[in-house]
């Protein structure tokens, strides 16, 4: 196809036709969600509509680094054209990223004098005026209801004036929201008569809805038949019977150290059912594996880099201050920040941490709010964590697009056998 008739045939349509045209300049839309729901994904794909339209996007981020939003974009526009079978595909990409900005704010603040200053100076330095602004990690509880109106109702004028749609996040709660809410949940309920379109994520097992909970004046929002795609986080129509299609192995990417043990497992059973790998290292270090290596210069490996106070308090214990190790932790930042699910092999300790140093991105994974699996070796058995606490698991897939594949160095011929049935579940039986 061609974008032309990708963007008629987009699941976007869907949801202007369900708010009456779309959202139009000047008013708020507003995607809600419990953690790790989708919010983001879904903000992604407004924007990626957007931008297949020839609308400029501005893309403000208060949680993720520009690397883990743009790894979101190149996912989803990657999963797009393969479903489309989209012409000129990475000139299409690139005229794209030409029309989008990404912003990270890393106080994770964002008020409307910042916002105007923010846009003024992509105005002046790069002649760029956006026909969308996405907001993605806003705190509604941050301020009081006053003053968290009258930011917001300046996000809106500010948004009418530049002649731009203007799309946020909001995080849910599962006490205040309950499984399928009427009426937008709290924190947004004090400010329904600022929002003008209230998206709702509604999870049911592996399937995520999207709801309609307000459409600007309309008493009966319309049902969009919107649903996230279970594997990529894709939006699809319910009613389309092609609508859960499997990619094939190779649109898949494994994350990893390409350490002895579980890294290198991971690897090997990548390369045997046809994945892409990379595998992130740094100079003095010799990796196991070497297919897909990627050195990372100190300036990157910086990126990753985190107190020891702040390790302390979230693993429960102290690691080497040696260089060596701290490159190795600062490492894994990067094979878990543009990953959208994490798969270990160890052992969980009692605190709920995983034993080691690779224990790190089973809890980056969490903080960050990724689906993480763990291999325990002394259980023989897989567990995921769930909001609070670490449940047992039967068979998980890989379902993810970018995933990583990490763990122990003493990798026990259980551990070696539960990597190996995972992409055997996920990819099929090897001849």
């Amino acid at each position: 196809m061609y974008r032309k008739e990708v963007n008629e045939h987009s699941p976007l349509r869907i949801l202007d036709k369900s708010i009456h045209g779309g959202l139009g300049k000047g008013n708020l839309g507003v995607v809600m969600a419990r953690a790790g729901v989708g919010k983001t994904a879904c903000l992604v794909q407004i924007g990626l509509d957007d931008l297949m339209r020839d609308r400029p996007v501005l893309h403000l981020t208060l949680e993720q680094s520009v690397e883990h939003v743009q790894s979101w974009y190149d996912a989803l526009f990657d999963d797009l054209a393969l479903q489309n079978d989209l012409e000129d595909q990475e000139s299409e990409r690139a005229r794209l990223a030409a029309q989008r900005l990404i912003y990270s704010f890393s106080d994770h603040e964002l008020w409307p004098e910042r916002l105007e200053k923010t846009v003024a100076m992509f105005k002046k330095h790069l002649d760029f005026d956006p026909a969308a602004i996405l907001v993605d990690g806003y705190d509604w509880a941050a301020h009081s209801v006053t003053e968290n109106a009258a930011m917001i109702g300046a996000f809106k004028a500010y948004a009418k004036m530049l002649g731009a749609e203007l799309w946020m996040t909001a995080q849910t709660h599962r006490e205040g929201t309950g499984d399928h809410p009427n009426k937008v949940p709290p924190p947004c309920d004090a400010y329904a008569n600022l929002i003008d379109v209230a998206v709702f994520l509604e999870p049911h097992g592996e399937l995520v809805a999207l709801r309609l909970l307000k459409d600007h004046g309309n008493a009966a929002p319309h049902d969009t038949r919107l649903n996230l795609h279970p594997d990529t986080l894709r939006l699809a129509d319910s009613e389309d019977k092609n609508r859960n299609p499997r990619m094939p192995p190779s649109a898949f990417t494994l994350l990893s150290g390409g350490a002895e043990g579980a890294e290198a497992c991971f690897g090997r059973c990548a390369e045997k059912w046809g994945l892409m790998e990379l595998n992130f290292s740094f100079d003095g270090r010799t990796p196991k594996r070497t297919r897909g290596l990627v050195r990372l210069s100190d300036a990157e490996l910086a990126q990753g880099a985190v107190s020891q106070v702040y390790m302390e308090a979230h693993m429960h214990r102290s690691y080497p201050a040696t260089p060596l190790f701290q490159k190795t932790l600062q490492s894994i930042w990067h094979q878990v920040n543009t990953a959208q699910e994490v798969f270990t092999v160890g052992v969980l300790l009692e605190d709920g941490t995983v034993k080691g140093g690779t224990g790190w991105a089973a809890e980056l994974a969490r903080v960050w709010n990724k689906p993480v699996y763990v291999f325990d070796q002394e259980r023989n058995a897989w567990f995921s964590w769930q909001e609070k606490e670490w449940v047992k698991e039967d068979a998980p897939v890989i379902k993810a697009r970018r995933f990583t594949g990490t763990g122990t160095r003493y990798l026990s011929d259980q551990g070696r056998a539960a990597v190996e049935e995972l992409f055997e579940r996920s990819f099929g039986k090897q001849s």
